[in-house]
């Protein structure tokens, strides 16, 4: 036995003498003694962990291990979400040991901050409102005065909690230097993002931006046009999109600049989606796809789902289809589309991909959260090149990564009686999770396992081929 192995069985050993222990006869002064000592262990123990993260990416690769990144590996084998496998791997960047090029030991980037986690004297809450400081250090600063900054907060943070760590933090980074230089190019173009949140409950989604000056010109002309008063607004029977609006259209507009700017923001995108000039993505026409059922739609009540994972109101999916026809394809198996191909061609038929974004909704890989616009048409049962059929029911969505992750000695995948694509790990990532991506398609998870599934042999030999999308769903 290693001599790894040996303090990993007395660290078990340890927990698990711990854990049987009986504290019906302690006192408060001895459980308080107890909470100590495991917040204490609590915070060493990721500097083991930083350390055997560091010390795996040495000795193999995410794609030996049979993931398409570390980040997978994280998520796939500790059932972690990607965000914390993330965080995780930037931390093991910084406070981990280093090697050179040549082999030679480097200390952690964060060598103050490695150095008071290893001694159990700052918090997890501690090492991340860290990290985040010494990220927002101007790219003007040097190494020095950036070792002495990080050296400063991580004194901070021994005597004090995260929040007030965190102001001493935005203090101290104020105080470096109040005005700074002059902004460059090189600055501008670090800082540039544009990120949205997450759908909330009522619907909304928020965006946050940080625009370079050419970015927010461009966007000046486009809002003095289409965010101007009596343009671009829902609320007029037939909204003046071009040319100028009338006197009543500017007089009846009760709309905010905030309000006009965000109408503005979907004329203009419609506008680009009807132009037909932004090409294909993955071999659709890049436009909106909505996926629904039929008692929704007639009902006009309910939610539809995009390919990129929004939720509208049935009401604005209808409303949407009424603008543009290509908003909303209702697919009825009825259509007589050819979904059955056969081994006529490897790559599927636009009819093809519109049942799969309405069967799958994006990738099928557990896990994966990329939505259908970002996917590819992968062939589940068998590839192509070894023979297989480019039909529906051999057919599934994976992004590009996941979909090329199948491979011998790699992920497998299979479909199941209900049309669902199972995915099973290789053996290094093999820890009994699910087989099934219901990140798309939650409602799979509603469904009583005892349900009968329809086969091919209980058909109706007339349809086109292949199931119809999950409870009668359309695209």
């Amino acid at each position: 036995m290693s001599e790894v192995q040996r303090a990993v069985a007395g660290l078990r050993a340890a927990v698990d003498a711990v854990l049987a222990c009986s504290l019906d006869r302690s006192t408060a002064a001895e459980v308080v003694e107890l909470l100590d000592e495991l917040e204490s262990a609590g915070c060493r123990l990721p500097a083991a962990w930083h350390r055997a993260l560091a010390r795996l990416q040495v000795e193999t690769s995410a794609v030996a291990m049979g993931a398409k990144n570390w980040e997978d590996v994280l998520a796939i084998r500790y059932r972690i979400s990607g965000s914390e496998a993330n965080r995780r791997l930037s931390e093991a960047a910084l406070l981990a040991p280093r090697q050179s090029m040549t082999g030679a030991p480097l200390p952690p980037v964060l060598e103050a901050t490695a150095a008071a986690q290893a001694q159990g004297r700052i918090t997890p809450e501690h090492v991340e409102v860290i990290r985040k400081a010494v990220k927002k250090l101007p790219a003007f600063v040097d190494a020095a005065t950036a070792e002495q900054f990080e050296a400063e907060v991580v004194r901070i943070a021994r005597g004090a909690g995260p929040k007030a760590t965190d102001d001493a933090a935005e203090l101290e980074l104020f105080l470096l230097d109040q005005d700074g230089p002059e902004p460059d190019d090189a600055e501008r173009v670090r800082k540039r993002s544009l990120t949205k949140s997450r759908q909330g409950r009522d619907g909304m989604t928020q965006w946050r931006a940080d625009l370079t000056p050419e970015a927010a010109a461009v966007w000046e002309a486009i809002f003095a046009k289409y965010a101007a008063p009596g343009m671009c607004n829902p609320d007029d029977d037939e909204p003046c999109v071009s040319g100028t609006p009338s006197q009543a259209q500017i007089d009846h507009d009760h709309r905010s600049l905030a309000q006009r700017q965000h109408d503005a923001l979907v004329a203009v995108g419609r506008i680009a989606l009807m132009s037909g000039e932004l090409g294909q993505l993955n071999g659709l026409p890049v436009t909106v796809i909505v996926r629904t059922t039929l008692q929704d739609l007639e009902s006009r009540a309910g939610i539809g789902t995009t390919g990129g994972g929004t939720r509208l109101p049935i009401r604005d999916v209808v409303r949407m289809g009424s603008h543009s026809s290509h908003y909303l394809a209702v697919f009825d198996r009825a259509t007589g589309s050819a979904l059955d191909l056969f081994r006529a061609r490897r790559t599927a038929s636009a009819a093809q991909r519109i049942m799969l974004i309405a069967r799958d909704g994006g990738c099928t890989k557990p896990g994966c959260p990329v939505g259908a616009y970002g996917c590819q048409v992968h062939h589940v049962t068998q590839d192509w090149a070894q023979g297989g059929l480019t039909n529906i029911d051999d057919l599934g969505l994976a992004c590009p990564p996941d979909n090329r992750a199948v491979a011998p000695g790699g992920w497998t995948t299979s479909m199941n009686t209900r049309h669902d694509v199972e995915w099973t790990p290789p053996p290094n990532l093999d820890t009994g999770q699910a087989r099934i991506n219901t990140h798309h398609t939650p409602e799979r998870l509603l469904r009583p396992e005892e349900a009968e599934e329809p086969t091919k042999e209980t058909a109706d030999p007339s349809e086109p081929g292949g199931p119809a999308p999950p409870d009668n769903q359309v695209a």
